[in-house]
């Protein structure tokens, strides 16, 4: 059940999708790489975890480590869970610094209750969605894996799953069984009216109802996205076109803001914020 960082084309069940020339092909792409890490890090962004210490995190469908990659520069331990050996194979060669676990989520998160303070997935929950043999029920597989997620997770905790739904029907399929097995929270839709950056974050609390982070990128900042029906929060978005380069101006601007917007303490912005030092000698 590997992150791609791609919209699956859904050839059958993941573990042969992702066979070995599959999975060495997408690591290596370099697009994919960088599309894994944006999402890698808005994931974890939208986590909230907090900054004074490390945090153990579940990565859901983890592939070959690259967004594992990402919580470790963040300072973050994890383990991943994928049900394709190609793809952990890929990331033993890596050297990832997380643990890895070969296992089907659709059979159940096997960790003790609490162990994780947030998890994330990328690219992957909407696998569990398909039938691929005869013995799957999408509905028990969800139920399955969101039950024993919740119970993994530690009380107060979040866990940030983006998705590439295929219709509205498998959306609320998905946060129906998300809502049966206690989650609260909802859906975050990133850069809606685009039809390339669209994303969608299923952001969920356990334990505590938090308020539901707002989603990046739209021009009518009134506008409803598609929410969660266990949410009665609305998520409204600023006027951005696209992604920032990363270090410019606007990217460190967007940054200060995604902070404040988090209750966090951010300097002022100033006209030399964002501006190059010269170098000293």
């Amino acid at each position: 059940m590997a992150g791609s960082g791609r919209r699956p084309e859904h050839r059958g069940p993941p573990e042969l999708f992702y066979d070995e020339a599959e999975a060495r092909k997408y690591t290596q792409n370099s697009r994919v790489v960088e599309i894994q890490s944006q999402m890698s890090e808005r994931a974890v962004e939208l986590l909230g975890l907090p900054e004074d210490r490390p945090c153990l995190l579940l990565d859901v469908g983890c592939g070959s480590g690259l967004s594992g990659d990402y919580i470790s520069e963040e300072g973050h331990y994890w383990i991943g869970m994928d049900i394709s050996p190609a793809m952990l194979d890929v990331a033993v060669e890596r050297e990832v610094e997380g643990d890895l676990l070969l296992a089907d989520v659709g059979h159940g998160i096997p960790f003790r209750p609490g162990t994780f303070d947030g998890c994330i997935s990328i690219s992957a929950v909407q696998w569990l969605c398909n039938a691929d043999k005869k013995s799957h029920s999408p509905l028990k597989r969800l139920y399955r894996f969101f039950s024993t997620l919740y119970t993994a997770l530690a009380r107060g905790s979040r866990a940030v799953l983006q998705l590439y739904p295929e219709n509205s029907e498998q959306l609320e399929l998905i946060t129906a069984q998300a809502m049966r097995a206690g989650f609260t929270g909802g859906m975050v839709v990133d850069y809606p009216n685009s039809a390339k950056a669209k994303k969608f974050f299923l952001c969920l609390f356990v334990g505590t109802s938090g308020m539901l982070p707002k989603g990046l990128g739209t021009e009518c900042a009134n506008e409803e996205p598609h929410q969660a029906k266990f949410t009665n929060e609305r998520t409204r978005f600023r006027n951005v076109k696209g992604r920032s380069v990363k270090k410019s101006r606007d990217w460190i601007l967007e940054k200060k803001e995604r902070r404040r917007r988090q209750g966090k303490e951010v300097r002022a912005d100033t006209k030399y914020t964002g501006r190059k030092r010269r170098p000293h000698f």
